[in-house]
């Protein structure tokens, strides 16, 4: 498995992180992006998957 990721909301800023998942929205610890169901949204504002970019923290 490759190091975990991070991914942010190109709306709001929010950062999804694949180690720490969104446990409070049904993703678990250590679930990569790839793995999130494409209907998912940014829980800060709404924003589709699509929406959200890889980046380095």
């Amino acid at each position: 498995m490759s190091e975990p990721r991070t991914w942010m909301c190109l709306i709001c800023g929010w950062i999804y992180s694949e180690a720490d998942g969104d446990p409070e929205h049904g993703i678990p610890q250590g679930t990569a992006w790839a793995d999130v169901a494409m209907n998912w949204t940014c829980p800060e504002c709404g924003a589709r998957k699509e929406d959200f970019e890889m980046v380095e923290i």
